[in-house]
């Protein structure tokens, strides 16, 4: 059976998505967010994050020729852009990160 035939790794890839997505859409009223709404969002945020983190592990540590297919992709699709997934990953920590900070500024 092939990496993407397994019907957990469907789901779990169809709920990350749609969690991900809910989150930014959601994320665009961010600043409208009271202090605990904000926290609520960022705790969220990470929690995707760690979830994408392990999911991307997987195809990277799999034998499977459709994902590691998929990796290179993913890899030349942040290369136009400069970066590697783990770059990715540490700039979106660090924007988290951020976010925090100024989230304790405020009080």
């Amino acid at each position: 059976m092939g990496f993407f035939d397994s019907e957990i790794v469907q789901q779990e890839a169809k709920q990350l998505f749609e969690d991900y997505q809910s989150l930014i859409q959601l994320g665009g009223d961010y600043g409208k967010f009271d202090r605990e709404g904000k926290k609520l969002f960022i705790a969220q945020m990470e929690s995707i994050m760690d979830r994408y983190r392990v999911f991307m592990k997987r195809f990277e540590l799999s034998e499977d020729f459709m994902a590691q297919m998929t990796m290179e992709q993913l890899k030349t699709q942040l290369g136009q852009f400069g970066i590697t997934p783990d770059q990715m990953f540490s700039q979106m920590n660090t924007t988290l990160e951020r976010m925090k900070a100024e989230l304790e500024q405020q009080s």
